[in-house]
């Protein structure tokens, strides 16, 4: 359904693109890497008297999407700020069809889009999650672990089980996974898990794959190649575990493929990979109309872009714990004033006025900040 305009189309006066360098608490390794800090570019947009905000999550190498932290910069800087900053419109939706004719970079329009939904919602006086027609006021939380050595993640397991995290994600590689999902089970044989692959696997090892069948997951995610629906067909024909698709999924026709074809049963919605929450929300309603369940996956944010998870995870299909823990698993300080913390499993949404119903540090922004350019310079 069109989104409801404004009595008068909101002008964007200005805007503010910065670079931050946010240091992880602890090395985070998946299939592709380890990571031992964020760098993510940090948007605000102004108009109407208000302030909207998102985060970037563009890598720095192109080791999950294409789209790197360059390249994402580089359009927002030369390309979509120019084209937004000074111009009026009625929605988000708007910003959405503005940036069609640009290729890819869904990252960076996302980082637009979605500070415009912040500005958009606070004009109106609606929390975000009203705004997006969500139905919850507290969403279920997963934990994603990265990879460590067994006793290490099986004691990581144990923390976060006792914690109360509804689901318990395992990142794998080919080598570390049977042996990991054998000791996991060994010890929690009622937790719900799944595992992510982060397109480590081909059809050459089907054989393992297909073992895992025999750990009742709730999902596998990603399995294989990135760009690969096809053979994630014949993968999910021979498995019993649901197969969750994340980096395949990068459109909405992407999605209506994924489903017709059964190459997944199971969808990662991440708002930054998609765009923003326009083509979010039809993702959305799309697994809807099909009965697929989908969760929201996390990109290591900080505060701003954990604020925009937890609001689109109100949503009606969002049946699945998402990877919106605890923003102290990750980083030391957070970028806003607010603690966006889970209890027993359970994320609030965060309601510290409209919009994304957080505040900036701006004293901790700008002592972390690399780089700031305004618009209009």
């Amino acid at each position: 359904m069109p989104l409801s305009p404004l009595r008068e189309p909101l002008v964007i006066d200005s805007a503010e693109l910065r670079l931050i360098e946010l240091p992880l608490l602890q090395p985070f390794t998946i299939a592709t890497g380890t990571m031992v800090r964020k760098v993510m570019p940090i948007l605000v947009l102004r108009g109407g008297g208000h302030e909207g905000y998102a985060e970037g999550v563009a890598d720095v190498l192109p080791d999950y999407l294409p789209e790197t932290l360059a390249s994402s910069m580089m359009m927002l800087r030369d390309v979509f700020l120019p084209q937004v900053v000074g111009k009026s419109f009625a929605n988000p939706q708007e910003i959405e069809r503005l940036f069609r004719p640009w290729r890819d970079h869904q990252m960076a329009k996302a980082t637009v889009e979605m500070a415009f939904w912040d500005l958009w919602a606070k004009v109106q006086g609606l929390p975000l999650w009203q705004a997006l027609g969500g139905i919850r006021t507290e969403i279920e939380v997963g934990v994603s672990l990265g990879i460590k050595d067994i006793p290490r993640t099986l004691r990581d397991v144990e923390i976060h089980v006792q914690q109360g995290y509804r689901r318990i994600k395992l990142k794998v590689m080919p080598g570390h996974d049977l042996k990991l999902l054998d000791a996991v089970r060994a010890d929690f044989p009622d937790t719900h898990l799944t595992i992510d692959a982060n397109c480590c696997y081909t059809l050459a090892d089907m054989p393992v794959l297909r073992r895992m069948d025999d750990y009742a997951l709730d999902y596998i995610e990603q399995p294989l190649a990135w760009n690969d629906l096809h053979d994630h067909v014949r993968l999910q024909a021979a498995l019993r575990t649901p197969i969750c698709l994340d980096e395949c999924i990068r459109t909405l026709p992407d999605c209506r493929k994924a489903l017709v074809s059964d190459a997944g049963r199971v969808i990662n919605i991440k708002v930054g990979r998609l765009g923003g929450h326009t083509v979010a929300k039809q993702v959305h309603d799309l697994c809807l109309s099909h009965d697929v369940p989908v969760w929201c996956g996390g990109m290591l944010e900080a505060g701003i872009g954990r604020a925009h998870n937890i609001h689109l995870c109100t949503l009606e299909q969002f049946s699945r714990p998402g990877d919106t823990s605890s923003s102290s698993r990750y980083f030391e300080r957070d970028i806003v004033v607010e603690k966006l913390e889970t209890e027993n499993g359970l994320m609030p949404i965060p309601q510290n006025g409209a919009g994304i119903g957080v505040t900036m540090d701006w004293d901790f922004l700008d002592s972390i900040s690399t780089s700031v350019q305004a618009f209009p310079a």
